[in-house]
This record gives structure tokens, sequence and C-alpha cells, in this order.
């Protein structure tokens, strides 16, 4: 892969990146309106979370994801943890995690409102060219805003559902400042330690040697429905062992972006792993044999060598009905 590091003149699309979270807590969403007709392509290739999956084209954009995101947000907000950019095969990329917030007054796909505040989690790459973003993957974190709903459609999280933080450090919102070198050791970093996991064999997690990369006292923000762990043990029972149990077989795929700027690293791939559902468990769901893609984002923190944090978004949702498994079919009907 052509991964670059953050470069020291900045990115195209960061600065617009970094300010949407002002521009709607000063002008509201008609301001975040404006925003996206300034800063999309009326072309853009934008690639979501089910049930919105592809749109092609700005139009299609806010008709079907942001108006959608404002009705049911009114006063919607947002509050960015990570924003680095950097090179990706030639194409200039911005990558942010954080949460919308707001109050939940309208449905939101078929997810009931609470009538008070709610959080959604969002990760966001977006390939920016002649300064509009022409490619875009974003996942939110739907099942997560199903448990403020109170309509959780899964068995109990082996990990912890929290509201996930932003990092120890609170340094996420890189500017273009970042000392190369640090970001290549970043980079260099996460490509080992997914070398590592391709080294598995089949029979014990130790055979993949996760402990050369991961701190300690690391903390690993999974998806709603896998929930949060803590040390490397703790990713192991509750994400890892599972995980490949249900797909012994799986393998990397499209990767679309991997950038690392500072101490910061960030990956997404649609889909992001390939695997056949053999295995029972994950998520309450018994084997179905069917192939699937999984759509994944990962964002890194690393410190003394080693990586710290690890915020992790999978579409759940549009994983589980590969598997035969509607969990749009769960929510309560519309009063």
């Amino acid at each position: 892969m052509q991964e670059s590091v953050g470069r020291p003149d900045g990115s195209p699309g960061r600065a617009a990146m970094l300010s949407l979270a002002d521009v709607l807590e000063l002008g509201g969403v008609d301001a975040g309106t404006a925003f996206w007709r300034a800063t999309m392509a009326d072309t853009v290739n934008w690639n979501g979370p089910h049930p919105v999956n592809s749109l092609s084209g700005l139009a299609a954009f806010l008709a079907n994801a942001w108006v959608p995101m404002i009705r049911a947000f009114p006063d919607l907000g947002r509050r960015d943890d990570i924003v680095l950019a950097g090179q990706f095969k030639g194409g200039d990329w911005v990558a942010t995690t954080g949460h919308y917030i707001g109050t939940f007054a309208a449905p939101l796909h078929g997810i009931p409102p609470t009538g008070g505040v709610a959080t959604l989690r969002y990760g966001e790459f977006y390939r920016v060219q002649d300064g509009r973003i022409v490619e875009a993957y974003v996942i939110h974190d739907y099942l997560g805003l199903m448990a403020q709903a109170g309509c959780w459609p899964l068995p109990p999280s082996r990990g912890a559902e929290i509201t996930v933080p932003g990092p120890a450090t609170h340094a996420g919102l890189l500017r273009g400042d970042a000392d190369p070198a640090e970001s290549q050791r970043s980079l260099a970093l996460v490509e080992a330690m997914i070398a590592g996991l391709m080294q598995y064999d089949g029979k014990t997690l130790e055979s993949m040697g996760m402990e050369r990369f991961w701190h300690p006292r690391m903390l690993w923000y999974g998806p709603a429905g896998i929930g949060t762990a803590r040390g490397l043990k703790g990713f192991q029972d509750h994400h890892q062992r599972p995980f490949l149990t249900a797909f012994p077989d799986r393998v990397g795929g499209d990767h679309k972006c991997r950038i690392g700027e500072g101490l910061f690293v960030a990956s997404t791939g649609w889909p992001s792993v390939r695997a056949t559902h053999l295995g029972g468990g994950w998520l309450g769901c018994p084997p179905s044999g069917r192939r699937i893609g999984m759509r994944v984002m990962d964002f890194w923190l690393r410190k003394d060598g080693l990586l710290t944090e690890n915020w992790v978004f999978i579409d759940i949702i549009d994983l589980l009905l590969q598997m035969g498994v509607d969990l749009l079919e769960r929510l309560p009907p519309a009063r």
C-alpha cells in the first residue's frame, strides 16, 4: 500500500472539517447544509452505513443522509476527537472521528426518538480534489443510538457499552505540523501489527504475537454490539476470540485509505475484511455459512512505541444483514 504521513503544509479539506463543529454551533443546521454545499463536489461518491449505503452526487447525499440527520436532530452539534490528514495512492485524504450530539426529536432510519439529548458516534474519511470532497466513506454507530432509544436488538455486549472518549492526550486535532519521522513510525507500527494479525495459525491467539504491539493498559473502543475492552486480555476475550471463531478465514480487503500523522494512524476499507461466517455465538448469531464483506474503520494512538488506544467502527447492521439478520426489522413500529 502507498500509505503516507501528514504533510507539514497541511491538507486541503483539513481546515474545512476542523471548522464544521463551529459552523453547526454558531449557525445551526442550515449553516451545516451550506457547509456541505460549499465543500462537496456535485459528483461526490459518498458511501455510508446501512440503510443509507452508497449515494451518487451531492443532491443524493443531502436528501438521503444529511436531511434525515438534521430532521432527527434539529439542533445538531458535532464534537471532533481526532482529525488527521495525509496522502494515500496519490489522493489527499482527511479522516475524522467523534460524536454528533443534539436533541433526538424525530425518528432516524426507523430508530425512535428519545426527546432528549443523544449522541451518534461517527468515523469519516474524505478524499479532496481541487478543494472539494469527491469521495467519502462514513460509518455512524446506529446501534449505539438504538441503545440510547431503549430498543437494543442484540444480546448484551461482551465489552462495556460506554460513551467512547477521545484520546487520553487530548491532542487528536492535528494541524499539519507533525514530525514526519514520528508519523512514519506510527504507520510502521500499525503495519507491523496488522502483519501480526495475519500470522494467526487458526489455533491460538498467541500465534499473532500481539503483545509486541499493544500497551498493557491499552483501550479498544469497539462499535456498539461489541463494546469497549481494557488490556490485551480484555481485547482478546471480548472481541478477538469470538470474532475469529465466527470468521476464521478472514482476509484483508479493499482498503481505501491508510494515513499516519504524528502519533495517530487512520485506516478504512470498503470492505476492509472478507470472510465466511462459519462459527456461532458472535453477537448471538448462529453460523450462516455465508460470505460477507465488512466495512471497517480504525483510528490508533501510539505512545512509547506501542499502541495505546484504538477507535474501531464496523457497520454491524450491514454485516448482520449479509448473515441473514435484519436488525432494523427488530425496531418497534413507528407511532
